[in-house]
Parts: structure tokens; sequence; C-alpha cells
């Protein structure tokens, strides 16, 4: 089987296009696929495979084998092999997501693809639909939460995915390797969550680390990025317009008022091609 391995601010992937060829368990593939030492390596694997609702259908699994609603970083590079594989000759074009349907769009410089930026839909705010245990409809904003002991004020969103901010006074002095699973798996959220640790910079300016559900520390998280950016209005903290920086890069995120959509634009990069051995 093809495959081709993109990364978005250094959080990577590998891309196979099942529009054609199939796998029998993705879950299993993506274990042996993203093993750093035994595999080709990634923080999880992109899925092609046609749509009834949309140009096209998106899966993505976790190096754990568990399978995502959605991933900001993900679709970009999503987007990017489509167009430059020649699957479609459209700049804006919809994806069918866990998290339902979005649109990404194409940005050139020239004849070339600079990044993309994607119509990423209304934050999800109500305790019931992220979920958060015990907040029914009403919103997370400043709530604490316990983890080893230690108490913390969690601003939780959805965007399509669970989502935990903490904001820190120190994001790269936090323990995030040692803490991030349990907040991952705290009994506060039934389907885990994704953790962003997250230093207030200015009111245009972020710097955010991440524990990704399912594949532990990253490099960067979209999503992630997306509900930092709405946690930031919430709390009072940050404009509508925010850079976020990443551990391997900077996205751009804009939560618009007047449509209540986020828009998310970064880069989306191949980093090589090949081809996998029959299994």
């Amino acid at each position: 089987m093809k495959f081709s391995k993109w990364q978005g601010c250094g959080n990577d992937f590998v891309l196979i296009n099942c529009l054609q060829d199939k796998v029998a368990d993705y879950a299993a593939f993506a274990q042996e696929v993203c093993d750093r030492h035994y595999g080709v390596g990634a923080d999880g694997i992109l899925v092609v495979e046609p749509s009834v609702k949309a140009d096209f259908r998106m899966r993505i699994f976790n190096t754990d084998g568990s399978e995502a609603e959605m991933c900001g970083n993900g679709i970009r590079c999503f987007a990017r092999y489509l167009y430059d594989s020649h699957l479609t000759d459209k700049k804006e074009f919809t994806v069918e997501t866990g998290a339902g349907v979005l649109v990404p769009r194409l940005i050139f410089e020239g004849d070339t693809v600079s990044g993309v930026r994607v119509d990423m839909g209304e934050p999800i705010l109500e305790g019931d639909e992220i979920p958060v245990k015990g907040f029914g409809r009403r919103h997370v904003v400043n709530e604490k939460l316990t983890v080893e002991g230690k108490d913390y004020a969690m601003t939780c969103v959805s965007m399509g995915n669970p989502h935990c901010v903490i904001y820190v006074d120190d994001a790269e002095g936090f323990p995030i390797h040692e803490l991030g699973s349990s907040f991952e798996h705290h009994p506060a959220f039934p389907r885990k969550t994704n953790t962003e640790f997250v230093e207030v910079k200015d009111r245009g300016h972020v710097r955010m680390r991440v524990w990704e559900r399912g594949a532990a520390v990253t490099l960067a998280c979209g999503t992630g990025s997306c509900a930092t950016a709405v946690a930031g209005v919430l709390t009072g903290r940050t404009d509508r317009s925010v850079e976020v920086q990443l551990d391997g890069g900077t996205l751009h995120v804009e939560w618009d008022e007047a449509s209540n959509h986020v828009f998310m634009t970064g880069p989306a990069e191949l980093v090589f091609t090949g081809e996998l051995p029959k299994r």
C-alpha cells in the first residue's frame, strides 16, 4: 500500500488513500504504522474514504488505535494531499468528519500552496455535549478540577472532540509529561479529554502545550488551538483573533462573532512518500 507522511506544525500523520485500497483493521494498522521504532512513525493515521454527504470523508486513528472525531492539523494535511494528488482541482471543498462536514480552503502564493484555512464550525459549550460530568447545559468556564491533589481552573470546549483548557503561569515548565494522563483519564470526562496548558503572553498571543487523548504529548493540536482561542474569549483573557504558539509552530485562530464559527489557518507539509509491505 502506498502512503504519504505529512506534518502540520510538527503534528505528523501517515495518510492512506482508501478510495480504492482497503484496510481490514484500521486500529491495528494505526498502532503498527505509527510506532516510531518499528513503523513509519506518526501521531496518527488519516484515511481518505468516499462520502455520501461531502466531497470526501476523513477518518483519524490515534497511535493507540482509538478513532478520533476530528483533527485540526490533520484536516489541513488531508486537504493539501487531495489537491496535490489531483483527487480534486477545487481550492475549497467539503470533508465529512466525525465532527460534521468541514470546509478547508487552500491558500496560495503564486501557484504554490502556502497554507490551509479551515472553517471548523461552531464550538460546543454545553457541559453534557462536550461532555463533562455534572454540568448539564451549563458552560464549563473557570470551574474547579482536582488532579493529583491540586486544584486547577478548567474551561472546557468541544470542537467535535473534547478539550479541557488549563491556564498556567509557565507553559514551558509545566510537568505535562507527568500529569497529562491524569487529566485525560479524569472521571469528569466520560470520553476522556484532550488537555491544553496555556500561558497568555498578551491578548493576541498565547503559548500552548498539549496532551492529546490517545496520543500523549504532541507538537501541535489544531482543534486544541481552536478550543484555546474560544476559552480565551470566554474567560476574558484574549481577543477573538489570536496567534497560538505551539511546540511545532504557530497557528492563527479566529472566533468570528457574527457567524459563531471558528477559523483556523496554518501550514501543511509533505514529509515523504513510500510503500508499506503487505501484511
